[in-house]
């Protein structure tokens, strides 16, 4: 039965005899609907034909009208063809006129008829129709399919609480079959066609079957319709349980006391979790950490161990992720802005950018930036995020001795906490920062675990997809990340480390570099910080020039800097007082009124003043150094003494130079005895200063030789090389930070190995043309370039005469 149309109380079916027509009838076509005989329906007529009938009849009592479905209810003038063949004649009860000229009928249905021909088109259709007369129904059959239907009936009529009361009671007090189906099929839900069948079966136990099939379905319908409710209460039955209990359990909390404001934040909780995005292992861990919370207590010291993991989780991203700048010349102008020099490491940069533009998922470079203090590693980090568009990060490992500090505690622990990767990520709150690791080779062990053991997988392109945190318990995916790592020497980082890391080494800066620097970066730099104009400060380039020879002695640019604000400083104050006079720093005069006496000057000259001192080259982990070795002989029993703190490979170089000195003492003209009544000691400065290496070799040498014949070594020379007892120079290592070393301390010729030579191509060009390398093979090219004179013999050693370095030349001379 329709659930929308209401069965209308139907007063008994009228006597067919009384109501007598004729033949030919007015037809009403009607849409969406069929009018069954004994049924009472409104019915709204609009349409022009329609509206002419029902004024044509109402000056009658009780017309009678020929109702015909439309077959298209979209055809607003239908003809023969489009109405179906069988209709019900009706008698109208009553029809109201609205205000818009419509009308509403009110239509009895009296008897089955067949429309035959239209006979009458305007104003209004009239058709030639014939009864059509009902089969007899008077057996055992038809009542048993009667009360088949009845029995159905009555229980669509119970499943549709809507339907009057009423209802049920009509269906009993009807008892002739076919007014009974005809009954029930007026009140189906079922479509047009469906019903223009049942009004043209004319058989009434056929019609029964029909109505039947059709009542049984909706009966299903609506079986299945009243399961889905119940479920759908008993479900939202169960969620008004839970929460009606939840605010019981708060309010009796409230009433002792232990409610702290927190239990109604979980439900945020579960709104960010639902908008997190999380992967889906975090997703589930998430989802079963806040299942616990709900029945925690909320002053217990698990709630709280469990809410602050569940922000750790919700607060890092795993899916937000920044943009890069994939303009590569824009790349460079930030780099060229940013940093000067530095060529090697924003090549690498480019390129990964380059290729990252051809391959949408390349993975994080692994850098490690390895070069003295003061060279701009961890700047140039920042200016790496900036030029990329990305979040920098920085974490510093110098000290760090403890495993957890990288992978965090286990949240067995009080006061647990991730570690410094993932509280850098969710700093950065993005996937693909810029994550700077200073100082990894200050990275230290104990019985806590080795911290840079830990890195190892951090820093494996292989492994870090899936980076296993101890507070987390969840893999996390570090893979979009940049790492660059900071170093001032490769040596204490661990080999397995190091493998994993591509290393990028940067040298300390020349002369002219350092005032380039000082010019685009330093002075704007310091100037603005100290409220400063050019006009009120102007430092020249000869005040840099000055400041970098006579006031700082580095790799890098750190101590310039803070030489440069000293300076700033100075005009500050007099500024500050009142004097507004531009002021130019040009001479060192001006700079010794705000820096006081030059601190550095050149020891080279001085120092190699004397026979037996030579100049060598060390390499050091702040960038090159000078170091002066100087020999010297005294009454003794052929000792070698060796002082100024060196190291055991560097105490094996002096052995092995004093031992070739003394198997070729005939070739450079030395007495054979010089070692039976004299011992030789040889001093390197800076006593304090741990020293070791081979390349001192041929340092020690030169000395050893300039002391024994006489010959003074140029003072504009130093050198570097290791030694073999056979007189073959070999080569050595940090070439290009000695020979900056050698260039800033005003060298001008630099021994070099032969084998060394290819390294020159690292050594700026600036330095490569304002020295002179010369590359030698045996010992004897070493004194060849070294020696003022050619050597020549000393004095022997007598027990009444014990001269000094000094003295030796002085005799030397004389001779």
């Amino acid at each position: 039965m329709s659930e929308k149309r209401k069965p209308v109380p139907t007063p008994p079916p009228p006597n067919e005899d009384e109501i007598r027509f004729g033949d030919q009838l007015a037809v009403l076509p009607i849409r969406n609907a069929v009018l069954f005989p004994g049924a009472v329906a409104p019915f709204d007529v609009g349409r022009e034909k329609s509206v002419a009938l029902v004024e044509e009849i109402a000056s009658q009592g009780s017309p009678v009208i020929a109702i015909f479905a439309q077959r298209d209810p979209s055809t607003d003038d239908p003809g023969l063809e489009d109405l179906y063949p069988v209709g019900c004649a009706a008698r109208v009860l009553k029809a109201l006129k609205h205000s818009s000229g419509n009308y509403s009928l009110i239509l009895q249905g009296v008897t089955r008829i067949r429309l035959k021909a239209l006979t009458q088109i305007t104003p209004y259709l009239k058709a030639r129709i014939v009864r059509v007369e009902a089969a007899a129904t008077e057996d055992v059959e038809a009542e048993a399919l009667a009360m088949s239907l009845r029995d159905v009936a009555k229980q669509v009529i119970q499943l549709m609480p809507d339907l009057p009361r009423e209802a049920a009671s009509l269906i009993d007090t009807i008892q002739a079959p076919g007014a009974l189906a005809d009954l029930v099929a007026a009140n189906l839900d079922a479509p047009v066609e469906e019903k223009a069948q049942l009004i043209e079966t004319s058989d009434v136990k056929e019609r029964i079957r029909k109505v039947l099939r059709l009542l049984t379905r909706q009966l299903e319908i609506l079986k299945m319709r009243d399961r889905i409710n119940s479920q759908i209460k008993e479900e939202m039955g169960k969620n008004q349980r839970e929460y009606v209990l939840r605010q019981q359990l708060k309010a009796i909390k409230e009433e002792l006391g232990e409610d702290e404001g927190d239990q109604g934040d979980l439900d945020g909780l579960e709104e960010r979790l639902a908008k997190a995005n999380l992967p889906s292992e975090a997703d589930s861990v998430a989802k079963k950490q806040l299942k616990r919370l709900r029945s925690m207590q909320v002053g217990s010291a698990e709630y709280t161990v469990v809410r602050t993991y569940l922000d750790w989780i919700l607060d890092l991203p795993w899916v937000a992720a920044t943009e890069d700048n994939m303009e590569i010349g824009e790349v460079r102008r930030v780099l060229d802005e940013d940093h000067y020099g530095l060529d090697k490491v924003k090549k690498r940069i480019v390129e990964y950018l380059a290729v990252r533009k051809l391959k949408k998922d390349k993975k994080g470079p692994i850098l490690c930036l390895i070069g003295p203090p003061g060279v701009g590693k961890t700047s140039l980090g920042k200016s790496i995020a900036r030029a990329l568009g990305r979040k920098f990060v920085r974490i510093s490992l110098g000290g760090v001795h403890d495993e957890a500090a990288i992978r965090g505690h286990r949240r067995t622990y009080v006061g647990a906490l991730p570690g410094q990767i993932i509280q850098g990520m969710k700093k950065a709150s993005t996937v693909n920062p810029v994550f700077m690791m200073d100082e990894v080779d200050k990275i230290g062990h104990d019985f806590r675990g080795d911290p840079s053991a830990a890195l190892l997988e951090v820093l494996d392109p292989e492994q870090n997809n899936s980076f296993a945190d101890h507070y987390l318990e969840i893999p996390y995916d570090l893979s979009h990340v940049m790492f660059i790592a900071t170093a001032n020497v490769s040596d204490p980082i661990p080999p397995p480390l190091k493998d994993r890391m591509e290393i990028l080494e940067i040298p300390g800066y020349t002369r002219r570099e350092k005032l380039a620097i000082a010019r685009q970066h330093l002075i704007p730099k310091q100037l603005e910080e100290h409220g400063l104009t050019d006009d009120q400060c102007n430092i020249t380039d000869e005040a840099v020039e000055e400041v970098i020879e006579h006031y700082t002695r580095e790799a890098g640019v750190r101590s310039l800097e803070r030489t440069i604000a000293s300076v700033i400083r100075g005009v500050a104050v007099k500024v500050a007082e009142g004097d507004t006079e531009s002021r130019t720093i040009k001479t060192e005069d001006d700079l010794r009124g705000y820096l006081g006496p030059i601190k550095y000057t050149s020891e080279v000259a001085e120092r190699t003043e004397e026979t037996g001192v030579a100049t060598g080259l060390a390499w050091t982990s702040v960038g090159g150094e000078i170091l002066f070795i100087e020999a010297t002989r005294m009454f003794g029993t052929g000792k070698l003494q060796l002082t100024g703190q060196l190291g055991d490979v560097m105490k094996e170089s002096a052995h092995a130079a004093l031992s070739y000195v003394r198997s070729n003492a005939a070739r450079y003209c030395i007495p054979q005895d010089f070692l039976e009544k004299s011992d030789v000691h040889i001093h390197i400065p800076a006593g304090a200063m741990p020293k070791d290496g081979p390349s001192a070799g041929i340092t020690m040498f030169t000395a050893l030789v300039s002391l024994l014949t006489g010959s003074r070594v140029r003072h504009d020379v130093a050198m570097t090389g290791e030694i073999s007892l056979r007189g073959r120079v070999l080569p050595i290592g940090g070439l290009k930070e000695k020979t900056l070393a050698a260039h800033r301390a005003g060298i001008k010729r630099v021994i070099v190995p032969e084998r060394n030579k290819a390294d020159l191509e690292e050594v700026p060009r600036e330095v490569r043309d304002e020295l002179e390398f010369v590359f030698v093979n045996r010992l004897d090219d070493v004194l060849n370039a070294a020696l003022e004179a050619s050597p020549r013999p000393s004095e022997p050693y007598t027990e009444q005469t014990v001269p000094s370095a000094g003295a030796a030349s002085t005799q030397a001379s004389s001779n």
